[in-house]
């Protein structure tokens, strides 16, 4: 990727205060990009940009205070943006929670369900509100944080895992919808990889007992094993693949789940036939011939 790969690229970043979402806007901002970012918080969140401007004295970057669970501050974040930017390219939702710990049927369920409505539905209505901006875009970009949540069976933190799931059922669906509506939008989701963020330190807080063993062990060995130039390698990477994706090199790659650390985005250009071709990068359900059962 070259320093001008994103050049006059207008993104919106969610969630781009502070971890993941600020080494994203770190990275686009340089390859060129033009940026506007959005977090609950405003004053953290002008503390960003400010940290920014002083490594991109010449970048364009514009905030505004939005909550991704809230359409009403989506619907007026996608005006800011046409305001501001004069259109959009490239949508990043970053924004997420962990939800409550424990059994399900301990869990607060009125927060369950909010957890479900800022992971989910923030990023659904978030493409909902884009998507006129996005589709004026000559290449419109959607990238998705899917998490660790996807990938396999999270105990004691459902709603983490039910929602992040379905983060990569939206991405491959809504890659379909839009190639049969004709729309030049490719939407993909990402596995940034295991990071020493403020998440992580959630389930650390909260103790086994709560989140459970295999959880807790888990977060204890990034945290201990992992110090934090390794973290910020990963998230470096995650970002990068970000930056990738929110390019056009990447066109024409849509509906995939990517491993920002494992797998070799940077060569998707050249297999892009092949992708589109395969349901590699996707979730899908096992049938007993693949394990080598004789059942049907």
């Amino acid at each position: 990727m070259t320093t001008d790969a994103l050049s006059n690229r207008r993104c919106v970043i969610t969630g781009a205060s502070r971890g993941l979402g600020l080494e994203i806007a770190r990275t686009l901002l340089g390859q060129g990009a033009r940026l506007l970012l959005c977090a609950r918080n405003l004053p953290g969140l002008d503390e960003a940009a400010a940290r920014l401007h002083g490594q991109f004295p010449a970048a364009e970057i514009h905030t505004a205070a939005a909550d991704v669970s809230v359409t009403a501050d989506l619907d007026r974040l996608a005006a800011i943006a046409q305001q501001t930017l004069g259109g959009v390219d490239v949508l990043v939702s970053n924004a997420g929670i962990h939800g409550p710990f424990g059994p399900l049927q301990k869990t607060d369920w009125d927060y369950w369900l909010h957890t479900v409505q800022v992971n989910l539905g923030g990023s659904a209505y978030a493409i909902r509100a884009f998507l006129p901006l996005l589709e004026r875009s000559e290449r419109g970009k959607i990238v998705l944080l899917s998490g660790g949540g996807a990938t396999k069976s999270r105990p004691f933190l459902t709603a983490y895992a039910v929602s992040k799931t379905a983060i990569v059922r939206l991405a491959e669906t809504l890659a379909d919808e839009f190639a049969q509506q004709q729309l030049s939008i490719d939407i993909n989701a990402i596995a940034p990889g295991a990071m020493n963020t403020a998440l992580l330190r959630e389930i650390i807080e909260a103790g086994p007992d709560v989140v459970g063993h295999e959880n807790y062990a888990e977060a204890v060995k990034v945290v201990q094993s992992t110090p934090d130039t390794e973290s910020d390698k990963t998230a470096a990477k995650a970002a990068a693949c970000c930056a990738f994706l929110a390019s056009r090199a990447s066109d024409g790659i849509t509906g995939k789940l990517i491993s920002a650390v494992w797998d070799p985005w940077s060569d998707f250009p050249q297999l892009t036939d092949h992708l589109r071709r395969t349901d590699v990068y996707t979730l899908r359900r096992i049938v007993p011939a693949e394990r080598g059962l004789p059942w049907k």
